[in-house]
């Protein structure tokens, strides 16, 4: 049986503003399945993003262990960190972070590039992806060409190219109509089932959340539920 994609143990994280001190999580406790498709809601500061974050090593704790592909990553050094997300994690930023002097092609390719995959398999593997995304014909248009939506779906795309064992999204389909929204969800639910990549979404979309395996809520840094879903 393969071991758990994450673990979570007792993980806190306080942000100080100024002399008050923030509990963004709170002492949660999470597992994640290897081949999960975990969905996190809750308000708007509830802790989910900060989940997220601490997850993909892009913020460490405050107290408490966090495990992603069987390493301790709240003890690991910042390039351990960048090479793991490199080769092992696909990131959907809420704001997208997308390179703004490269075009929607090259932004897709950022990350395959840094792997060492080489130009005309990149390039091809771009180019596939962009169009299931439904962006062909914008290939060579930068972000600031580009709609919010369009954005996110260039974002999407960077994520999901090289099939990562693990992909972290926050608020996913925030910028986009129901339709491509549908098919965004079906593009991650096959990725889940037909190659067994793990994904943990921050959500408040109601459609997101029919396609998860698994719902967590959380409230005031605190998971407060925990359901199984079909």
């Amino acid at each position: 049986m393969n071991n758990p994609a994450v673990i979570c143990h007792k993980v806190d994280k306080t942000f100080q503003q100024g002399e008050l001190a923030v509990h963004a999580l709170s002492g949660v406790d999470l597992e994640i399945a290897s081949g999960g498709f975990v969905c996190l809601s809750g308000p708007s500061g509830s802790g989910k993003t900060t989940l997220l974050n601490m997850i993909g090593g892009l913020d460490r704790p405050s107290g408490g262990e966090i495990t992603v592909a069987d390493l301790r990553i709240d003890r690991m050094r910042m390039s351990e960190l960048a090479e793991l997300r490199l080769h092992h994690i696909g990131f959907v930023f809420q704001a997208y972070n997308l390179i703004p002097v490269l075009n929607a092609r090259e932004n897709v390719e950022f990350v395959m590039q840094l792997q060492g995959v080489a130009a005309a398999k990149r390039h091809a593997l771009a180019m596939d992806i962009l169009e299931e995304v439904g962006l062909k014909g914008m290939e060579e248009r930068r972000p600031g060409e580009l709609s919010g939506g369009q954005q996110q779906r260039v974002a999407v795309a960077r994520a999901i190219v090289s099939k990562p064992a693990l992909i972290l999204a926050d608020e996913p389909t925030a910028n986009l109509d129901s339709a491509t929204a549908e098919k965004l969800m079906q593009q991650m639910r096959d990725l889940n089932t037909h190659i067994g990549t793990t994904f943990v979404i921050s959500t408040h979309d109601k459609l997101v959340m029919s396609y998860a395996k698994r719902l967590i809520k959380l409230h005031d840094g605190k998971i407060v539920d925990d359901i199984a879903q079909q």
